[in-house]
């Protein structure tokens, strides 16, 4: 009984590990989700869509599970400033400030999310924190 489980074990270790074996690949999919996120709420905050919260909410949801599945740590890790990447060097020159960005997108999205916007006035006032984040962020830390 207990080889059974054990190569159940050996094998979510193994697909749990190639998912992460690439930290350039993760952060790229990581970013790619995020714009996607970002390109259903940014016109709806600008105006150039219509408000539906129901959909806001879904993106928010969304953004909230991708920021808080960011491991800075893992995802800029020492070593992975070469190769196929626009992360800036200023990242591992200085992790902590790159860190505290991380960490205050997070909190941002998690409050966006919390505030439940349901109407325009509402979510405008809570997404311009957001994107202001990705703003910051990419002028600083983006090649």
């Amino acid at each position: 009984m207990r080889l059974p489980a054990l190569v159940v074990s050996a094998a979510m270790l193994a697909a749990a590990t190639a998912a992460s074996a690439d930290p350039i690949a993760d952060r790229k999919a990581d970013m790619k989700e995020r714009a996607g996120l970002l390109r259903v709420l940014a016109p709806i905050a600008q105006g150039k869509a219509d408000f539906d919260a129901a959909v806001v909410l879904d993106a928010l949801e969304k953004l909230d599970a991708n920021a808080k599945a960011t491991d800075v740590a893992v995802m800029w890790a020492e070593g992975t400033d070469k190769g196929d990447t626009k992360s800036s060097p200023r990242i591992w020159e200085d992790m902590a400030g790159f860190k505290a960005l991380a960490d205050k997108y997070e909190a941002d999205v998690a409050a966006a999310l919390a505030a439940n916007p349901q109407d325009l006035a509402t979510f405008q006032n809570v997404f311009g924190a957001v994107a202001a984040n990705c703003g910051a962020c990419h002028q600083k830390y983006r090649l």
